[in-house]
């Protein structure tokens, strides 16, 4: 059986429809990868892509997708609401179908190589191809943004993981890594007062003492003029999506604020969503790999 892996590159460019467009094209265009799925938020300026594909095509498009990002993404003219810290701000390979977390972790390693053997971008690997505790939270590697990388970057602890101690002065700095699936979740409030969405994040996201397997920060959303609590679930079975979204509901309201709606960036898995249903619906006893009628079909 083929090997199947999944990429889900992030860039920092989400209001430039030429440079969108581009990344695109490539995409499209590498030997044994379809493009998925792609989505841009201007209030982000944020794309974020999400590719599958076998060992070699995978790592071919990631890496010609951070090159033609490295030259077209100016960090220093970047501006939007979600923390960044270069052009391509995250690569992580997700396992899919028949490859082991392990094999991934070579891959990212293999990518991460030849991004600063080619390109002079320092990489840091996050996740489960981290080589320090610190650093397999992507949050605590991204701390300080592109401003403020040069300086983190002498930090004794925060060497990057390939290249020198310096920023690419226009590309900025790169993690790649290997994880397991995530649900890019966010929810939004009828404020536009950032203040109550940080507040609400930092009751909801895990290393602050809420909910494990949840990342949140406060967002602002300028086109709409509305607050956002921005979400990655790292782990959907041990923090489900309606758990977040009612603990922000139930804060939300000590604030005379209200949930106006939720939305999923890129792709997710189907039986997160499900769950949602089962909860809100109240199934009793329902059985996800027998009674979907899909899982039937593709079994």
């Amino acid at each position: 059986m083929a090997k199947l892996i999944e990429c889900i590159p992030n860039f920092s460019e989400g209001r430039n429809q030429t440079i969108i467009e581009g990344l695109v094209k490539i995409a499209k265009n590498v030997k044994g990868v379809t493009l998925l799925d792609y989505s841009s938020d201007s209030s982000h300026n944020r794309s974020v892509f999400t590719l599958v594909g076998d060992e070699d095509g995978i790592q071919e498009v990631a890496f010609q997708l951070v090159k033609y990002a490295s030259e077209n993404i100016d960090m220093t003219k970047h501006h939007g609401e979600h923390p960044r810290m270069g052009a391509t701000d995250v690569v992580p390979f997700v396992p899919i179908k028949d490859v082991t977390m392990a094999e991934c972790i070579a891959i990212s390693k293999n990518v991460a190589k030849r991004i600063n053997d080619e390109l002079q971008i320092p990489i840091f690997l996050y996740e489960d191809s981290a080589t320090t505790p610190e650093r397999k939270n992507l949050a605590k590697v991204r701390k300080g943004q592109f401003e403020k990388m040069p300086e983190k970057l002498l930090e004794e602890q925060w060497a990057p993981d390939f290249g020198e101690r310096k920023i690419h002065p226009t590309a900025g700095v790169t993690a790649v890594g290997a994880r397991m699936p995530l649900v890019a979740f966010n929810v939004n409030l009828d404020t536009d007062n950032i203040e109550i969405a940080n507040k609400i994040a930092k009751i909801v996201r895990g290393s602050s003492g809420g909910w494990k397997y949840c990342k949140g920060i406060g967002v602002m959303l300028e086109g709409r003029n509305i607050a956002q609590v921005s979400m990655n679930m790292v782990n959907f079975e041990g923090t489900p999506l309606y758990r977040a979204f009612e603990t922000i509901r139930f804060e939300a309201k000590r604030y005379g604020v209200s949930i106006i709606g939720s939305e999923v960036i890129g792709l997710t898995p189907a039986k997160a969503l499900i769950d949602c249903a089962e909860y809100y619906l109240q199934i009793e006893e329902f059985d996800y790999d027998k009674q979907v009628l899909e899982n039937h079909l593709l079994n």
